[in-house]
């Protein structure tokens, strides 16, 4: 609550930001990247390793992988307390509920649930800061993955842009802390010496052309 900047108030001008940005992104509406952001709202692990499927270059199982998917669940939790108390303390409304607009999800899915800072948003970027230490030679297509989660959030339209950001600040301070545990860095060399054999091994890799259509949709961010 100290690290973490305070959720927009009514009137000022990052909540009229996001409240630009909200009304400009329904003309997304019906385009592939609209698509995509209803399909990143998937969190499972096979949906999330899907998701991730392109940065990493390797079609992964959660059977393949459990050394990797337990840090990786491990660090979504920690994140997430902190999402949590933030988003329950703030309880700012969710931009659909301020202005009139199509979402690409339905409403029952966000029930009750606040929108600072936002918890998919918190999912997709721990994974994408684990993901990028077991495999850094692919760091830059992973992290512009778990950022593009959280800008689904934005197109969709059931996220604020500060929401998003916000989740962001707030896991990147969370797994500093984290990243200096003994407990998290054996898991990190448990995952990594996994991943290494996985990829020495034959493996199956995604389509190109799939990954060549979401490397262009990950390069539409919502301003």
């Amino acid at each position: 609550m100290v690290v973490l900047p305070p959720a927009p108030q009514k009137g000022d001008a990052t909540s009229e930001a996001d409240r630009r940005i909200f009304r400009e992104t329904r003309a997304l509406q019906g385009t592939p990247r609209w698509e995509m952001a209803s399909a990143d709202a998937a969190l499972g692990s096979a949906q999330m390793l899907q998701h991730f499927s392109c940065s990493l270059d390797i079609e992964l199982t959660a059977q393949q992988a459990p050394r990797m998917l337990q840090i990786l669940q491990k660090a979504t939790r920690d994140a997430t307390q902190a999402m949590l108390k933030a988003k329950d303390f703030y309880n700012r409304e969710r931009p659909y509920l301020v202005d009139e607009g199509p979402i690409c999800r339905p409403r029952e899915e966000t029930g009750t649930s606040s929108d600072y800072p936002s918890g998919h948003s918190t999912a997709g970027w721990s994974w994408a800061m684990v993901l990028a230490q077991i495999a850094p030679d692919r760091a830059v297509p992973i992290l512009e993955r778990g950022r593009a989660i959280g800008d689904s959030r934005v197109v969709c339209g059931v996220h604020n842009a500060s929401a998003v950001e916000g989740a962001r600040m707030l896991v990147s301070a969370t797994m500093a802390v984290v990243m200096g545990i003994d407990a998290y860095q054996s898991d990190l060399a448990a995952a990594k010496q996994e991943f290494s054999a996985l990829r020495a091994q034959p493996h199956a890799t995604p389509e190109p052309a799939r990954c060549e259509v979401e490397r262009k949709l990950v390069a539409i961010q919502p301003r």
